[in-house]
């Protein structure tokens, strides 16, 4: 039996910073070693249309849904069952099974095996249920799957899974619920030093859920030498002690969703918690004392969002010297609460947008309050492009005490940074999916409220 893995990328074109899919080395962890298994990943290498298998599997985000629609498409036509899982899938599963025999909705560790046992004895069911309560002790993680593939030289690594909090835009506690857990810290760190990278990328969406288990992560860190960055929330900044942990365990950079400045956004956000434990300048200054590079993340097109946040944002992100800051629009993705308020509220532009052919990267997909559409897109468009100026750029390395503290961040800063200046023009204003190749007509017949039926399941 030959199974083939594909990560479908948003638009066409190929990515020279791409990292390793963690999803698929789980999924090659958890697949028999005697069933053949290859990846293809449209980021950096094109899907061979014609190759053989027995069966394809796809992980669908919600910006690549169109295009891992018309792949699965054309392997169904040739016959191939295919089956779809990630967190779209999840979310949307009678949509995804539209276009693919099978769908795998929630985690894959209880799915997978079952899968798997169906393909091969040729009786595939529609919906497979992993459950997000299954213990993640001696998950094996098999990095042979992206043998010979050129990504960045980065160790991905996964310690827990979940998030603490539950933000108004955000799936991934639609996506877990309450549920939090973590590998044992044993487990980490062998597979850290297994992957013999002097850089480890910890993909937790936040690190800072339990600050028992990550104290004890950072003390085992601390033996094997390495660089790191993660994604966290900002409250982990009000603990100094753990900061300096973090530091001391080799920790160079973190990103942060900072979302908004105003309190009342933070508030529809369901983020007031942020103001808690301080400003954003000081909790920032925190992270800066000790060589730490804050990477933010905003959100712009909340409610109480004029056409004046763009510049009160910037100038936020240049005052602070941040490392690198994302500027995004608001958008509504299914299974977040954001999604079905503004759609109750009938404030949808395009529903869905993901599979509108007529959608662009950086289209707005709502009717804002205090915008227009354009204004928010054009605003956001203003603000990425003015971050990352030649000028920007070059005040920001300035910054001694984080940004260029030591030759390897001064690398790591200027690297991230001519690679996000690059990416904000190659993206903004494509197609997503592949423009030659249609989805199958009948989703143009699926009235809408019949095809998109996530809640249920």
């Amino acid at each position: 039996m030959k199974i083939v893995f594909i990560r479908p990328n948003l638009f066409e074109g190929r990515s020279s910073d791409a990292f390793e899919p963690l999803v698929f080395a789980i999924l090659r962890g958890l697949t028999p070693p005697e069933i053949e298994c290859e990846l293809y990943d449209e980021r950096i290498e094109p899907i061979p249309l014609d190759c053989s298998a027995d069966l394809i599997a796809i992980t669908v985000e919600t910006f690549t849904a169109r295009r891992a629609y018309q792949i699965s498409s054309h392997f169904r036509r040739r016959g191939i069952p295919v089956v779809l899982g990630g967190y779209h899938a999840t979310f949307c599963p009678q949509e995804a099974l539209r276009f693919a025999s099978s769908v795998v909705v929630g985690d894959a560790e209880e799915a997978w095996p079952q899968v798997v046992a169906d393909a091969r004895h040729g009786r595939l069911m529609p919906i497979y249920r992993g459950s997000n309560n299954v213990s993640l002790e001696g998950m094996r993680v098999d990095r042979s799957i992206f043998g010979g593939k050129r990504y960045r030289d980065v160790a991905m690594i996964q310690f827990g899974r979940g998030c603490k909090y539950a933000c108004d835009f955000c799936s991934i506690h639609a996506f877990y619920g309450t549920s939090l857990r973590w590998r044992p810290v044993n487990d980490v760190i062998r597979e850290m030093a297994e992957t013999h990278r002097r850089y480890v990328f910890i993909t937790d969406d936040n690190l800072f859920n339990n600050r028992q288990q990550l104290a004890e992560l950072l003390v085992a860190m601390r033996e094997l030498r390495v660089h790191w960055s993660c994604q966290t929330s900002i409250d982990v900044a009000a603990d100094e002690q753990l900061v300096r942990q973090m530091a001391d365990s080799g920790c160079i950079s973190v990103m942060v969703g900072f979302e908004s400045l105003d309190p009342a956004n933070l508030q529809l956000m369901k983020k007031s918690w942020q103001q808690r434990y301080g400003t954003y300048d000081s909790l920032i200054q925190v992270f800066r004392d000790h060589g730490i590079m804050v990477y933010g993340g905003f959100v712009m097109g909340y409610d109480h969002d004029t056409p004046d946040v763009f510049q009160s944002t910037l100038d936020f992100a240049m005052r602070n010297r941040l490392f690198l800051a994302n500027f995004n629009p608001l958008a509504p993705t299914p299974g977040s609460m954001l999604y079905r308020r503004l759609q109750q509220e009938g404030r949808l532009i395009r529903d869905p947008w993901w599979l509108d052919p007529q959608f662009r990267y950086g289209d707005i997909m709502f009717q804002p309050t205090g915008m227009s559409p354009e204004q928010l897109r054009d605003g956001c468009y203003w603000a990425r492009t003015q971050f990352n100026r030649i000028a920007s750029i070059a005040r920001r390395a300035g910054d001694l005490r984080a940004n260029c503290r030591s030759p390897l961040h001064a690398a790591a800063f200027f690297l991230a940074n001519w690679t996000s200046r690059r990416e904000i023009h190659r993206k903004q204003g494509r197609p997503l999916g592949d423009q030659n190749q249609r989805l199958l007509e009948e989703i143009g017949a699926l009235p809408v409220d019949e095809e998109l039926r996530w809640a249920e399941a």
